[in-house]
């Protein structure tokens, strides 16, 4: 079934997700070309009422990317989805049983990019608030708002920490967020994110003596150096796990000299590494140990870090509450609060408000034939939807 037209201003049908999900993934938004998205998103929005105002932003040296913060109401408290339009290449076409933005329905399933990360949740959260403001709940006394950025599989540079940002400088008050990423591994409702592990890329360089392999004497070789570096540590175990978090590790990601000749020692050796760490460990204190083991060793190096992320955890308490007895009531699940995982952009959200993060099955997510059964969307549209009035009549 290819794309059907589909109305952006009837009210009524935007209470199912499956219309808006495949009008989203029919626009081309490969990181950072919008594709359209965002269009039509606040079409949808402002058909449900909604004041939408689009937050471009640039910085040198990055691509210029377009955001979409939208709210309904003025009055406190403002619940708010945080999510992304943006989505990862395709990859090979030729794997592709289906085109990858043609958004088809087969088996029950929509397929295409973006269907479970994460324009399928961003539809029915919309479907959700659709179906909320047609069944006359009373959500007068607070706000919803969508906080969507085009920037979150990209560098995230120009996209939720400076539309966050921008909120500050308006005075907009976020209370409590919903991040739609795809949170469950294998079933609806079997996984709520409460929290993520920081993460610390880095590129170690270690120098020496260029010289003959059968004058070792007259060269420094790095190699060694590098790798004794390595296995200290590799060799470590970082923690055990706190109540919250599974153990921190450090994977080595890459190991290179560049060196195509068999008998000259180089002049450098490189490694890649990545570490994942829970709140037994700050970024800062990781830095310190690995450069300390490098000094230890007497080399002569250079450790370049990628921006890091710190662990967070938003506690068990009122927000997970609600969400999980949303998700109990819609699949008869309890879900386990958990934080594995990689990093997302409630990363930045949480030094704002408590955040979480549900969505959709994580399975197929940047993979070929990305896609969302239907019965999921429809179950989400009524999680979030049960979520939003619990949240407003609490």
């Amino acid at each position: 079934m290819n794309a059907a037209p589909f109305s952006l201003t009837d009210q009524r049908a935007l209470e199912d997700p499956i219309g808006l999900a495949r009008a989203l993934i029919a626009c081309a938004s490969v990181t950072p070309t919008d594709g359209g998205t965002l269009d039509v998103l606040q079409a949808a929005l402002e058909t449900l009422g909604f004041v939408c105002t689009r937050l471009p932003f640039s910085q040198s040296g990055t691509p210029d990317i377009d955001n979409l913060y939208a709210r309904l109401g003025t009055a406190a408290p403002n619940f708010c989805f945080a999510g992304h339009t943006d989505v990862v290449p395709a990859g090979d076409l030729e794997d592709w049983t289906v085109e990858p933005f043609a958004a088809e329905v087969k088996d029950g399933r929509l397929l295409g990019r973006g269907a479970a990360d994460m324009k399928g949740a961003i539809a029915a959260f919309v479907a959700a608030v659709a179906c909320v403001v047609s069944q006359g709940h009373d959500i007068a006394k607070g706000s919803i708002s969508l906080l969507i950025t085009g920037d979150e599989e990209g560098p995230s540079i120009n996209g939720t920490l400076k539309m966050l940002a921008w909120l500050d400088q308006q005075g907009e008050t976020l209370d409590a967020c919903l991040v739609g990423e795809p949170t469950n591994p294998t079933v609806l409702g079997e996984m709520v994110k409460i929290g993520r592990r920081g993460s610390l890329s880095g590129r170690l360089n270690v120098s020496g003596v260029q010289g003959h392999a059968a004058y070792p004497h007259l060269a420094d070789n790095p190699i060694p150096r590098l790798l004794r570096i390595l296995g200290q540590l590799s060799d470590r175990v970082l923690d055990d796990g706190t109540e919250h978090f599974q153990p921190s590790n450090l994977e080595i990601t890459s190991i290179d000299v560049g060196n195509p000749a068999v008998n000259v020692i180089p002049s450098a050796a490189t490694a890649q590494f990545n570490i994942r760490f829970n709140d037994e460990h700050s970024g800062s204190g990781l830095k310190s140990w690995i450069e300390g083991v490098c000094r230890q060793e007497d080399a002569v190096f250079e450790v370049t870090y990628q921006p890091s992320s710190e662990p967070f955890i938003t506690p068990p308490g009122p927000l997970s509450a609600l969400l999980s007895a949303a998700i109990e009531e819609v699949t008869g699940r309890t879900p386990e609060l958990s934080t594995t995982g990689g990093t997302s952009d409630a990363r930045f959200i949480k030094d704002h408000c408590p955040v979480i993060e549900f969505g959709l099955l994580s399975q197929t997510m940047h993979k070929v034939d990305e896609a969302t059964a239907l019965d999921d969307l429809s179950s989400l549209t009524r999680i979030y939807a049960a979520t939003l009035t619990r949240f407003f009549s609490a």
